[in-house]
């Protein structure tokens, strides 16, 4: 079997995501794994489709057909399996500021992690009305960093972060 990584965005409108499972059903492929949103009235997504492998190509191309319906799409054959790391799961909430996130991404880089899964927005906190910063994201850790080492790293960005760092074992 194949792995196809597909991405696309386009402009919003009902029918899009049953279009694409269509296109997936009618190509062979088996639906995995999605992550899907509507941002800014566009529609935008990734999508883990499996597929044997003759069907492949054909499915790509039937695919990349989508883009008649305004989406512009990309598919990619995965490389498939991945070296085991540890998982981690990351909840970020501190004042929003420009390069937030350009400062985590750094950070968590330096250190060797993979941002595995990412979202965030912005939130009016509680009492003030002031915008907040929330992401959540899933990491990978190399052999040898620890969850406790991330938190620290974090935390010296800001000392107005709140860093909450679940491991599976609690997770």
């Amino acid at each position: 079997m194949a792995s196809l990584v597909i991405s696309l965005a386009g402009p919003d409108r009902p029918g899009l995501v049953n279009s694409l499972s269509a296109t997936i059903t009618a190509g062979g492929g088996s639906w995995l794994e999605s992550r899907l949103a509507h941002l800014a009235e566009t529609f935008a997504g990734i999508v883990l489709v499996a597929v044997p492998d003759e069907k492949a190509e054909a499915l790509a191309t039937a695919l990349c057909a989508l883009t008649t319906a305004g989406l512009t799409v990309n598919v990619i054959a995965s490389a498939g399996a991945q070296t085991p790391v540890e998982q981690i799961t990351l909840e970020l909430l501190g004042n929003d500021r420009p390069g937030i996130v350009r400062d985590v991404t750094q950070t968590l880089h330096g250190l060797g992690v993979n941002i595995e899964e990412f979202s965030s927005q912005i939130e009016n906190a509680a009492f003030t009305g002031e915008d907040m910063f929330r992401a959540v994201a899933r990491l990978g850790l190399p052999l040898g960093l620890s969850a406790q080492d991330v938190r620290a790293a974090l935390e010296k960005l800001a000392a107005e972060f709140m860093v909450d760092i679940k491991a599976p074992e609690n997770a």
